[in-house]
């Protein structure tokens, strides 16, 4: 969607009633909105406007109890089952740091925040929907049957912005940033690399030399990249699952990165959309979307930092995965191991 159509709210609300079976994202793609004015259209329904400032919303979310954390960018979601806590403001970067929900927030795309509780089938369905100035989804949080209603009811009430309008006044959306290589650079960008001593010191390599992350993967080489298959994202988490290894996976979009960290299990490919299926971790991943699959290797003061990043046909990250280290367990060598077995994209059309 590249402009967005302009609907009464009344018209929006119409619409939604005739598509009770789609997904806000969706019918909203359909409609030429972003989900923000969709979900603004019910202000004063089952929707309440909230402050979307990060200090106002995080120190009151532990009193929720457990609840369901959600990321999306339009490839992947995540989603993980906890307990926030642990909240870390910042000017630039905000962090949630707990065992189950691990959150890297930018508070300058938390835009517009509402909470919504919205009768369904199964029952009422209540969660607090952040997104950024375009519309586009940022964060979410959905409470589950044990959730503590009582502290929800007065955090909506705490929370409650002054303007409760049903209109909402988007930003046009800004485009992906396209793969940027600096072929005259590419020397300076391979010895600056070999140095690294942390994986934070690469987008600043990178900005410095007038590339992006993309667009260093591309010309880089190896040993510190690889360009694999893109069926191999699926291949590369059944090993996982089958090896009983632990990793990180990263999902994000502009204003907020999420974090599983640990095993995966229950896997199934569902039309276009590989899953994990795990109890307190959910990922939904459209295998159709993988446009670019890379191994990367970065060092560190602790060894390198192994990836396997996926990109869509835009140049946009759709996710990475690392090997994991968890108390006494270091899953590193062995995820390193299983990294370095992938077939590369040139093997395989040599093979």
């Amino acid at each position: 969607m590249t402009e967005q159509v302009v609907l009464p709210p009344e018209q929006i609300r119409a619409a939604y009633a005739d598509n009770t079976g789609k997904r806000d994202r969706d019918l909203a793609e359909s409609l030429g909105i972003t989900e923000a004015v969709l979900v603004a259209a019910f202000t004063g329904i089952d929707v309440t406007r909230l402050t979307s400032n990060l200090d106002d919303i995080f120190p009151k979310l532990h009193g929720l109890g457990e609840v369901m954390a959600l990321t999306r960018n339009p490839s992947c979601v995540i989603e993980k089952v906890g307990q926030y806590d642990n909240y870390h403001s910042g000017a630039h970067a905000s962090m949630v740091l707990t065992e189950d929900i691990d959150l890297r927030m930018f508070p300058s795309h938390w835009v517009h925040a509402f909470a919504v509780e919205r009768a369904t089938a199964s029952g009422t369905k209540r969660s607090i929907q952040v997104f950024d100035a375009a519309g586009d989804a940022v964060h979410k949080i959905f409470l589950r049957q044990g959730s503590d209603l009582n502290h929800w009811k007065d955090l909506v009430r705490e929370l409650k912005a002054d303007d409760q309008s049903q209109s909402l006044e988007v930003e046009a959306r800004k485009p992906t940033e396209v793969a940027k290589e600096n072929l005259d650079k590419v020397e300076l960008l391979r010895s600056e690399w070999a140095k690294m001593t942390d994986t934070h010191q690469f987008m600043r390599l990178t900005s410095k030399l007038k590339m992006n992350r993309l667009g260093a993967y591309r010309i880089a080489g190896e040993p510190l990249v690889r360009e694999l298959r893109t069926e191999t994202v699926s291949q590369l988490f059944e090993q996982v699952r089958d090896q009983g290894l632990e990793v990180m996976v990263f999902v994000g979009n502009r204003g907020c990165i999420e974090i599983h960290g640990g095993p995966v299990e229950t896997l199934k490919q569902m039309g276009p959309w590989f899953n994990v299926l795990d109890p307190r971790f959910n990922l939904h991943l459209r295998s159709d979307h993988i446009a670019e699959v890379w191994a990367v290797s970065k060092p560190t003061q602790r060894g390198p930092a192994v990836s396997v990043e996926a990109f869509d046909a835009e140049g946009g990250l759709i996710l990475q995965v690392f090997g994991r280290r968890s108390g006494e367990k270091d899953h590193r060598p062995a995820w390193d191991q299983l990294v370095a077995g992938l077939q590369s994209k040139i093997e395989a059309e040599v093979a």
